[in-house]
């Protein structure tokens, strides 16, 4: 018998390796300006605190756009970056691109992003995909759409 996940947000929280290890080695080489496969280390303000938040992120360049991508679903950045109205940074060694993020709702469009981003990192990621990868059909990829939101970035005015 199958089951349906519980309605509301969707979140996948890291496990000890990967905040304690991997996120801070790759948090350390993109401050030191390297990026690791696209890495970056977001900013966004604290909708609570108010207080500058980073996060490691992996930056999908796609059909001539940026795009961030939750794989771990709707987690503190992606709650940030909404009540920021999208404005963020962008952050490799001492570089602050000032960006703003525009959710995606289209879902051609958010299929085609999520699979571009499989595509680069489910060696990475993959385990928070449900088993959807980049050569999954249409029905499949769409099934774990509302998990992970998707943003296009354009330069802040």
């Amino acid at each position: 018998m199958s089951h349906s996940p519980a309605p509301g947000p969707h979140y996948r929280r890291p496990g000890w390796f990967t905040r304690n290890v991997f996120n801070r080695s790759v948090a350390a080489l993109t401050r030191a300006g390297v990026s690791v496969l696209g890495s970056r280390v977001l900013e966004v303000r604290g909708r609570k605190s108010g207080e500058p938040r980073r996060t490691p992120v992996n930056l999908l360049t796609h059909d001539g756009a940026q795009y961030l991508v939750s794989p771990r679903g709707e987690g503190q950045w992606v709650r940030n970056a909404r009540a920021a109205d999208g404005e963020l940074y962008l952050l490799l060694g001492r570089k602050r691109d000032h960006r703003r993020a525009e959710e995606v709702v289209d879902e051609a469009a958010k299929i085609d992003i999520l699979r571009a981003y499989l595509k680069r990192w489910k060696a990475e990621v993959g385990m928070f995909f449900d088993g959807v990868g980049p050569d999954s059909s249409d029905d499949e990829v769409r099934r774990i759409l509302s998990r992970h939101p998707v943003f296009l970035l354009h330069p802040a005015p």
